[in-house]
């Protein structure tokens, strides 16, 4: 690594560099919360949809934007380093959020618009946000990883262990900020677009957006950046993902071509053919430089990717889970009672900031207390394992969901009932974050090559991103078979018959299902540093 600006902050000891792109990445969580966090209320008051569609349209736009950073991040791979694609992504961001705002004017005003053509420019607004944020959050979340200086590809030592500790403080204050950034969107602009305007209240995420791009911009000089050692020794894994297909199929075309003109040597071909590209696949020995290395990509890299895709989709329930405080947890809390004085009514979208805070509060406490109580009895210098981390979490996500059904029961019981019921709820949720969300991200960023450091990331957010989805199928599918013989569906526009009660059990039994079957599979799993301490010994 090179560049200046490396010296450290006594406080939290991250390089300065660190230290800004935190504030940065905070500032995107302000503008990005600051929209979806009270979305779902804009399109059952503003736009006039149902609870059920509206939470589908959330869910959905919560995907796409999840999801995209495991699309865009293999071409930053390939074709840029995290600074341009950071620069880059962020004005398609900002477009988005300009073009969003723009249509609250239809909305609002007069204007001779159609009510489909506002719909539609509305819902590309929000996939421009989320082709932006696709480049946009793991571009970033690497480039600030990148501040910490070299490292090796699996560290097996003692120095690599305390790089690994370096990590874990580096992700633990990355999430810290980015809920900081959370907690000042949800809580200040939440109550904006309630008192003052939808207009206003996306106008000033934009504005804290644009700042956030020059507050990049000036740190420039100071960031370290990767002299691309590892670009010009070996491809990039996308490239050489697609040069390796491009081979294969050549090699099968020309083989197919050779059985017809050369039947003669045809088995010496054979034996020949397959010898080669037996020790090609893997990886043994070096036979043509380029061929060889898009073959050991292929083994090496996409092998990486399809083993973790176990412990990947064991989480998304968890994802699924994490999708509530923005669409139910949030049309519940509009119909309870949220008076405070005379004339004050909170914002139901403010009580997603009992997550952050929670988060923040309780944060420290597991570096200083957890961690060295768990590290006396397990030896382990993390104090419990990545795998253990998100286990805890998805257990405290499960007793969140009983907890909500409980409430649910309650409130169908109790016809004026205060909405501070539901911070029981959304505070197990920010202490099950920081198992699992600040878990993820440490595990998938270290369990690929560092060439894929920008897909490791992308993996973590795309669980939310098929999370999500799946949330969306789920009420589909819910709506579909409870309506079947003329009843009630469970997300009724009227809450007072809406049975949200029994779809939190559902969500708690299969997160339950999901999480023993997560035990068993994390008895065999073996993380890249323990299979390389194994191969070295």
């Amino acid at each position: 690594m090179a560049g200046p600006g490396r010296q450290k902050s006594e406080g939290l000891n991250l390089s300065r560099p660190c230290i800004m792109l935190l504030v940065i990445a905070g500032m995107e969580r302000f503008a990005f919360k600051g929209v979806a966090s009270n979305l779902v209320t804009y399109l059952t008051d503003v736009v006039n949809m149902s609870n059920s569609a509206a939470a589908k349209t959330v869910n959905s736009w919560c995907g796409l934007t999840s999801i995209m950073p495991l699309l865009v991040a293999p071409l930053a791979d390939s074709l840029w380093d995290h600074y341009s694609t950071i620069l880059a992504s962020s004005l398609f961001y900002v477009l988005g959020l300009a073009a969003l705002t723009s249509t609250t004017f239809s909305w609002a005003w007069p204007v001779h618009i159609s009510k489909s053509a506002s719909t539609f420019f509305m819902f590309w607004s929000l996939c421009l946000i989320s082709f932006g944020q696709g480049g946009y959050n793991p571009s970033l979340q690497a480039f600030g990883a990148d501040q910490l200086g070299e490292e090796e590809d699996l560290p097996c030592n003692q120095t690599g262990q305390r790089k690994q500790s370096k990590r874990t403080l580096f992700f633990t204050w990355w999430y810290f900020g980015v809920c900081s950034g959370s907690l000042l969107g949800v809580s200040i602009m939440s109550y904006i677009q309630d008192t003052l305007g939808w207009s206003l209240g996306f106008a000033v995420p934009t504005l804290v957006m644009v700042a956030s791009i020059g507050l990049f911009s000036c740190g420039t000089k100071f960031y370290a950046y990767n002299p691309g050692k590892v670009v010009r020794d070996n491809p990039k894994p996308f490239q050489s993902m697609v040069h390796c297909l491009k081979t294969a199929i050549s090699r099968v075309f020309n083989c197919g071509i050779g059985e017809l003109g050369h039947k003669v040597g045809l088995p010496e071909l054979e034996m020949q053919e397959n010898q080669l590209s037996s020790q090609k696949l893997v990886g043994t020995k070096e036979f043509n430089g380029e061929d060889s290395s898009s073959s050991m990509t292929l083994s090496d890299h996409v092998r990486v990717i399809l083993r973790l895709l176990p412990i990947w989709s064991l989480l998304l329930m968890f994802a699924v889970i994490f999708q509530q405080p923005a669409t139910f947890f949030t049309k519940q809390g509009m119909t309870m009672r949220r008076n405070i004085g005379a004339k004050f009514k909170i914002p139901p979208a403010t009580l997603q900031g009992a997550i952050t805070i929670s988060i923040i509060l309780l944060m420290p406490l597991y570096d200083k207390l957890l961690v060295p109580l768990t590290r006396i009895v397990t030896r382990d210098e993390r104090g419990i394992t990545v795998l253990q981390r998100m286990g805890v979490g998805m257990v405290l996500s499960i007793v969140a969901m009983i907890i909500a059904a409980l409430t649910e029961e309650k409130r169908l019981r109790t016809p004026s009932m205060s909405i501070f019921w539901l911070l029981p709820q959304y505070i197990l949720l920010g202490i099950s974050d920081i198992f699992t969300v600040v878990g993820m991200q440490e595990f998938f960023y270290g369990e690929v090559p560092i060439k894929m450091r920008t897909m490791g990331i992308a993996l973590y957010t795309s669980v939310f991103g098929v999370g999500s989805f799946l949330s969306a199928l789920m009420i589909s599918l819910i709506e579909f078979y409870a309506t079947k013989g003329g009843t009630e569906s469970w997300f009724s526009d009227d809450m007072t018959k809406a049975r949200l009660d029994k779809y939190y059990w559902l969500l708690a039994i299969s997160s339950t299902m999901s999480f023993i079957v997560y035990v068993i599979l994390c008895r065999f799993h073996k993380s890249r540093s323990d299979s390389a301490n194994v191969n070295s010994v």
